[in-house]
């Protein structure tokens, strides 16, 4: 069996969450701030991925950091550059971890128009997507931001969102469409309903056997998305946890049946880069615990 293929069966039967492990340029410095790292302690963009890498390799080598609950791992193409106990990231995920690898593709989010931010443009996406084909990633990811329950706005960002997903999937690689709902939008139940809506005829078009992800913001409605996660052409359904704690992030994914997590700071929340290898162990499985409870509901 292909390992791409081993990876879809892997992502299509677990009943697991992803973690993701993208922050960029422009979130790294708060990720590393509540992880105990402020910015007077790097001097430089270099010296911060850095430290951020070893964040990430704490936690990826940590052994509570299992295929038993993670099915997959969003990595930011720096982490994707770099090695973890002398592999490379994504080889070190799959074949040590049996974590599928994806990698996060957007550049950052437009300026605000019509309620909404659209991904900035991706010049070098043809490049980048070869590279992660040949680091053996599985799937991509990029997100948009949804602000307000704007007709014009909304499609906007779903339109983009699949067309740059159709040249994904072209390339072979499963893409994460995530047009997140600002969990603080006024109206926010209103935003979730246009959103749908566009997401299913979106859904609709896609030629037969082709299948994405979608990465979407808890909703005000329990089993809301259930029509998009019963639909042909979904992979799986997953939650961003959006700013939400932990605590509040698995209560909503646990009114949800069938949508699993794939959480950021929810996940990494009350790690610290002070802690002993022991109290850190048990931060990290307490986490990655109580997220796949939520998830498996």
């Amino acid at each position: 069996m292909s390992r791409s293929k081993k990876q879809l069966d892997a992502v299509k039967n677990s009943s697991g969450f992803i973690a993701a492990l993208d922050q960029s340029g422009g979130s790294t410095p708060r990720a590393l701030m509540l992880y105990g790292i402020d910015e007077n302690q790097y001097s430089s963009e270099q010296e911060m991925f850095e430290k951020v890498h070893e964040m990430r390799t704490r936690i990826m080598t940590n052994p509570h950091f299992t295929s038993e609950g993670i099915m997959a791992a969003i990595l930011f193409e720096d982490t994707m550059d770099r090695t973890v106990l002398g592999k490379p990231t994504t080889r070190y995920l799959w074949e040590d971890k049996g974590i599928v690898p994806i990698l996060k593709v957007d550049k950052g989010l437009a300026e605000v128009n019509s309620d909404v931010q659209v991904m900035n443009p991706m010049p070098n996406l043809e490049v980048l997507l070869d590279k992660a084909i040949d680091n053996g990633v599985f799937g991509t990811k990029m997100r948009s931001v949804i602000k307000a329950s704007n007709q014009k706005g909304i499609d906007s960002v779903v339109a983009q969102q699949f067309e740059i997903g159709a040249r994904i999937l072209d390339k072979g690689l499963v893409p994460i469409i995530e047009p997140e709902v600002d969990i603080h939008c006024p109206d926010k139940k209103a935003a979730e309903d246009t959103l749908r809506k566009l997401l299913l005829a979106h859904l609709d078009l896609l030629p037969e056997g082709q299948r994405v992800i979608f990465k979407l913001t808890l909703p005000e409605t329990a089993n809301f998305y259930r029509p998009c996660i019963e639909h042909p052409s979904i992979l799986k359904v997953v939650a961003l946890s959006g700013g939400y704690s932990r605590e509040e992030a698995n209560r909503r994914l646990g009114e949800n049946t069938g949508m699993r997590a794939s959480f950021s700071r929810a996940l990494t929340e009350g790690l610290n880069v002070d802690q002993s290898d022991a109290e850190f162990s048990h931060m990290i499985r307490r986490s990655i615990d109580s997220i796949v409870t939520a998830s498996r509901i």
